[in-house]
């Protein structure tokens, strides 16, 4: 009896301890964090707080969060929590495709009615599309990620994002491109930076899986 008592706790343990773990790899994966941050520590630790978890046969265990761990989470942004993968890979390439090839004809348009970026050059091909103004503007390269599901910007101003799919469930093939860390949608920075290139007015919210939900 004793020792199917302490089999049940051990299994019961091992259960907790792979539970906890799971969790913290997918929260760092969210955040493509390459390192892990120390996380949570099972078992005989020394932060001051814990929750107390009863196992079989009156063995208590205690779980704790490592307090670095507890600060990395009260600074996360609540969008980080959106799920990874929303859409499956079909429906990715689909959008991502409308996406692209969109952004694409817009950009040409918008460098062939501006006569001072005669030197800039936009290119498009497996997914990945280049859009070289020339100095001083710098280069886009907005691209295809499709093991993450993701499209990824560099941008000469502000810098590397990483955009999900958010779909509206209520169409098909339909949502909009979102960077987690600040809210902000694809379609809306480029709106913002690229009018400043371009000197004049610019619709980017009028193309493909640039509105929101709720407009």
């Amino acid at each position: 009896m004793k020792r199917q008592k302490i089999k049940a706790a051990q299994k019961q343990l091992f259960s907790l301890y792979h539970a906890t773990t799971m969790s913290l790899l997918v929260s760092a994966f969210q955040r493509g964090v390459r390192r892990l941050p120390r996380c949570v520590s099972v078992i005989h630790q020394t932060c001051p707080e814990s929750a107390h978890q009863p196992l079989p046969g009156g063995i208590t265990v205690e779980r704790r969060v490592n307090p670095i761990f507890r600060r990395h989470l009260s600074s996360m942004n609540p969008n980080d929590f959106i799920a990874v993968s929303l859409i499956d890979s079909i429906t990715f390439e689909a959008v991502c495709s409308d996406t692209l090839e969109s952004l694409c004809d817009y950009f040409e348009q918008l460098v062939e009615e501006a006569a001072f970026l005669k030197s800039a050059d936009i290119t498009y091909g497996d997914g990945v599309l280049t859009v070289n103004f020339g100095e001083p503007y710098g280069t886009y390269v907005i691209n295809r990620q499709s093991p993450n599901r993701q499209i990824w910007l560099s941008s000469p101003k502000s810098g590397p994002k990483r955009y999900d799919f958010i779909p509206d469930k209520s169409k098909v093939n339909e949502g909009f491109w979102l960077y987690k860390h600040d809210g902000v949608s694809l379609h809306e920075l480029l709106q913002k930076e690229i009018g400043v290139i371009v000197q004049k007015e610019v619709d980017f919210l009028s193309l493909p899986h640039s509105k929101r939900l709720d407009n």
